[in-house]
């Protein structure tokens, strides 16, 4: 008995590694006439093509994102440039702005001085021609005077006459 037990053990593993095998090839020959592999082949073809197309599409919408890029740089330095310059141009303009006004202030500052000499002048010509002709009627008012109550009628208006014609005669050297 002992010994049967030992050949059914031999045989139960022969047979069961037997039947795994068969079974294996029955499997793999099951999968082939199936054409599985192909079809796995197939569809990690698929795969692959569609990763290929992806990433193909992927550079096409990266280098499209490159040119905007670069164009919308290209824009902003220009707009840059553009500010820069009007920018500059503003300075330019109000710089000469404020040259001129204040060139126009100080002509103007001018003008006004000359202007307030000028009349500084007049008005003091015009006071001493005042003070002389005052003085002249004043003189002139003395003499007669004088010579009224000094001197005789006849000869009063002979020397009034007389000195009336100097008078004149000086002051229109004056006024002159």
């Amino acid at each position: 008995m002992i010994f049967q037990k030992k050949t059914r053990t031999n045989t139960m593993a022969l047979d069961a590694t037997f039947w795994v095998a068969v079974s294996f090839v029955i499997f793999f020959g099951g999968l082939v006439y199936l054409k599985v592999p192909q079809k796995i082949n197939e569809m990690l073809d698929k795969l692959i093509l569609d990763i290929k197309n992806e990433i193909d599409e992927s550079e096409k919408l990266r280098s499209e994102a490159k040119t905007l890029l670069d164009s919308a740089q290209k824009k902003l330095n220009t707009a840059q440039s553009a500010s820069k310059e009007i920018l500059d141009q503003a300075k330019k303009d109000s710089d000469r702005l404020i040259i001129e006004l204040n060139d126009k202030f100080h002509k103007s500052s001018e003008i006004k001085k000359n202007s307030t000499q000028i009349k500084i002048t007049q008005m003091k010509n015009l006071a001493i021609k005042e003070i002389k002709n005052a003085s002249v009627k004043i003189a002139v008012d003395s003499v007669k005077k004088i010579i009224a109550t000094s001197v005789d009628k006849s000869k009063l208006d002979n020397l009034f006459e007389k000195n009336l014609d100097e008078t004149k005669a000086e002051l229109k050297k004056i006024n002159l």
